[in-house]
């Protein structure tokens, strides 16, 4: 059996870094008037840096009457300290050291390839410093990307970020953020910002980062047409990132239409015909940001009717609590593929449960839950499928949170009808079905609950379908 005797050891190596005379290397650190002098052992620095073992064998290091010196202004004196503490006993207390002294450590552990004590400082800032990486966020960011081994911490950064994103785009030092990390971070699906303070925050942080702007010439209606000609250039690559649809329509009215100019051209013709005619955009059509209610892009219903239909999914007792357990993605779209029994069945078939929305000329909303899908194909014959879990709903409009309605299945004997011969589009248990160019609703309630009324044809105006994932 092997006996370990590490402390011992610890303390020798100490002293020699501290007490001995027979150092072969020196090191100045610092610039200007911060600079220190340390005395190190190259045998030491070798066998513990890769970063050390290569210097010492090329020519980074001048060399006099068998004494290396060696030049590392980039880093604090207060750090290579503690470096060299690490390198000579594997000893490290954190506890008194400055925030910016920690991350320099964190800099200067990867500049010198030592991964242990690299690997060790970055646990440390998300572990044991969160609140100084969150009070310093900015600061941190623009050292960690410039790491390509900090992935943890850039990561932990940028979660941090979105899950509460308003204290750091509202901060002082948010103008001053790199491009490359704004644009990372109005990338990620997971940024839980309403999407207006997103577009009025990248406005603020354009014209800071244009020049001829900033604070001294903010006052847009003093800006000439070089002046929106500049901010288009910086903010060019940011814009098809801002999720438009989820920007209502004052919103739009009154703070993304005075930057008309700064949008390219074939985006705002099409934001436009989404606001006056409900055309989805093609072009600049990016889901919700999870973590807002619902995560579903669509031209019938606002994202919380998506989190109410989530909860109607779940049977939870309050349809209001924040669900975003469910994905939904867009498979069919009337005005897109057309007003064909064909397409509908096509585009459908395989993706498993879906949420069939329909917007009618009242601009009235219907609605139903198939949790089964369809799996069938041409030439089987069609059949009414059984499910206790489908639905039938409707809104008053596409915010409707007070008169909604939801209709469950009663007879599970005939839920979901599967018309493999393409003779119709859905069918609810005859309660909500689609015949010729019409919505049919209220015409059989032996099948679920009657929430219609009175037997209505309806002119329908939009059709929306989702697959419903659960994640």
């Amino acid at each position: 059996m092997t006996s370990i005797f590490h402390s011992g050891l610890s303390k020798d190596l100490s002293s020699i870094l501290y007490d001995a005379d027979d150092f072969n290397v020196i090191i100045q650190v610092g610039e200007n008037q911060n600079t220190k002098e340390f005395r190190a052992h190259s045998v030491i620095l070798r066998a513990r840096s890769p970063y050390f073992k290569s210097a010492f064998s090329s020519g980074w290091i001048s060399k006099k009457n068998n004494m290396i010196t060696f030049n590392k202004p980039n880093i604090a004196p207060t750090v290579f300290e503690v470096v060299l503490k690490y390198i000579y006993t594997g000893e490290l207390d954190l506890t008194k050291q400055s925030g910016e002294d920690i991350l320099g450590l964190l800099v200067s552990s990867d500049e010198l390839l030592i991964d242990e004590l690299f690997n060790h400082v970055q646990d440390y800032l998300i572990e044991k410093q969160t609140s100084l990486v969150q009070k310093n966020f900015v600061l941190v960011l623009h050292t960690v990307f410039q790491l390509t081994s900090c992935k943890k911490l850039q990561d932990y950064c940028l979660e941090s970020i979105c899950e509460d994103p308003k204290p750091f785009i509202s901060s002082k030092m948010f103008p001053s953020l790199d491009k490359d990390i704004l644009f990372g971070l109005l990338k990620r699906d997971d940024l839980q910002i309403e999407e207006v303070v997103a577009w009025d925050y990248l406005i603020k942080w354009g014209i800071e980062q244009t020049p001829g702007l900033g604070s001294k010439n903010s006052d847009r209606t003093k800006w000439n047409k070089e002046n929106y000609k500049a901010l288009k250039k910086t903010l060019n690559q940011f814009i098809p990132l801002i999720r438009f649809v989820e920007i209502s329509s004052d919103d739009f009215f009154d703070k993304v239409r005075p930057y008309k100019t700064i949008i390219p051209h074939h985006i705002y013709e099409e934001l436009e015909e989404f606001y006056y005619k409900k055309a989805l955009p093609k072009t600049t059509t990016l889901p919700p940001r999870t973590g807002k209610s619902g995560s579903l892009t669509s031209t019938i219903i606002k994202p919380k009717l998506a989190n109410i239909i989530s909860n109607w999914f779940d049977r939870n007792s309050s349809p209001f609590a924040d669900n975003s357990k469910h994905k939904f993605n867009l498979i069919y779209l009337m005005s897109r593929d057309g007003l064909n029994n064909v397409a509908f069945y096509n585009k459908c078939n395989g993706q498993g449960p879906f949420v069939v929305l329909i917007r009618v000329q009242s601009k009235k909303i219907y609605g139903g839950y198939n949790p089964i899908g369809y799996a069938g194909g041409y030439g089987k014959l069609s059949q009414w499928l059984t499910s206790t879990e489908s639905f039938v709903f409707s809104f008053e409009n596409d915010q409707d949170i007070h008169n909604m309605k939801i209709g469950r299945v009663t007879n599970s004997s005939c839920s979901v009808y599967e018309a493999y011969n393409y003779s119709n589009f859905f069918n609810f248990g005859n309660i909500l079905f689609i015949k010729g160019q019409n919505l049919h609703v209220g015409f059989d309630n032996n099948y679920y609950e009657n929430i219609f009324g009175e037997r209505k044809t309806l002119i329908i105006e939009e059709i929306e379908v989702f697959s419903v994932v659960k994640k």
